[in-house]
């Protein structure tokens, strides 16, 4: 019985699919859970514009998971690069049948406070010296993995954190080591901080490591922005009625984001749409080949969001903008706003007609 009505205790999350604009900051979040390998998403805008409302809701939003029951690190099955070593080694063993049970898809806070420690995990030495095992108590980047990782606050976070978050984006493993013992878990996720330009700029390297970044102010329109704070608090007095009204739709996004991720491995991009992606980085001054990648995984994953198995031009324009702005070198004496930039460039070399 307890079991039966155990959801009915858990915090009601704002339906995805309720929030009203924000039209960026959703696809972006859309298209990275489509395809993680996209790199994540920064979210810069003002405060209160409901950032961390649609991030919780697009983790919840998501169909469950297959992961290796009882396991710390949510190990995958079968992906090799996805499962601990423990895990591994037991199938390759053939010790025992792999027990297996679906989660919800972890949905993990690194808050600005957080200890190293609770981040990577800590090893029990005393244990390890003792009685010769190695001890491990997982951090939040072992939650997280297969998941989302959200930074709130992301351009105010440590640079000692930073420094473990671009290790462990770079090579999808997080590895501690301590009195000379060692372990090493898979640590990949998607992502996702969220900030307040006007409380400083991000390191270059973690603003570059980002796949996308999604730009999000204020709604001036007062009709909309009566609309939101109406169903807003509609929803916290009723939160049942309101996730029972945006079920449907909840399921359709949900259906459609699974097909997306079915159809990914078959989308192709043509050679000359390539090259000319190359092209529009190149002539952006952008460094190294992030953007070149991002931008063709972008566009495939949107192609694949829309049910196409080969994209377009215009599955490029609605998400080149995303992956490139950030990457753009400032200069002090140029005003132009990055993304008119993207765009004007874009537009040349695709020769698309204002």
């Amino acid at each position: 019985m307890v079991q039966e009505n155990s959801k009915e205790f858990t915090t009601p999350i704002f339906p995805f699919t309720a929030i009203v604009g924000q039209d960026e900051m959703k696809l972006a979040l859309q298209l990275n859970v489509i395809d993680p390998k996209i790199g994540g998403v920064l979210i810069m805008g003002d405060r209160g514009t409901g950032k961390s409302t649609t991030i919780r809701a697009i983790a919840d939003l998501l169909p469950e998971i297959e992961a290796v029951a009882e396991d710390p690190f949510n190990s995958h099955p079968t992906n090799l690069e996805l499962m601990s070593s423990e895990v591994k080694s037991k199938i390759q063993n053939n010790s025992g049948d792999i027990q297996t049970e679906f989660i919800k898809v972890p949905m993990i806070d690194l808050p600005l406070g957080a200890t190293e420690d609770r981040v990577c995990g800590t090893i029990d030495i005393e244990k390890a010296l003792t009685e010769g095992i190695k001890s491990f108590e997982p951090g939040l980047l072992a939650k997280a993995n297969r998941g989302i990782l959200y930074v709130d606050e992301i351009n105010l976070l440590d640079d000692h954190l930073v420094d473990i978050l671009l290790d462990s984006a770079a090579s999808g493993w997080n590895t501690v080591e301590r009195e000379g013992i060692s372990i090493r878990h898979p640590a990949r996720f998607v992502l996702v901080g969220s900030g307040n330009p006007e409380e400083g700029e991000l390191r270059p390297q973690l603003l570059d490591r980002f796949g996308m970044q999604a730009e999000i102010a204020t709604e001036k329109d007062p009709t909309l922005r009566v609309k939101i704070v109406e169903e807003r608090t509609s929803f916290d007095q009723s939160p049942k009625i309101w996730l029972d009204k945006y079920e449907e739709e909840q399921q359709e996004l949900r259906d459609r984001i699974v097909a997306a991720q079915k159809l990914l491995p078959n989308v192709k991009i043509e050679y000359d749409f390539r090259i000319k992606i190359s092209e529009v980085c190149s002539r952006l001054d952008v460094d190294g080949l992030r953007g070149d990648i991002v931008t063709t995984r972008a566009a495939q994953a949107y192609a694949a969001y829309d049910k196409r198995d080969k994209v377009t031009i215009d599955d490029i324009s609605q998400v080149i903008v995303l992956c490139l702005r950030h990457r753009l070198r400032k200069d002090p004496l140029d005003y132009t706003v990055e993304s008119y930039k993207v765009e004007k460039i874009f537009k040349e070399i695709f020769e698309i007609e204002e």
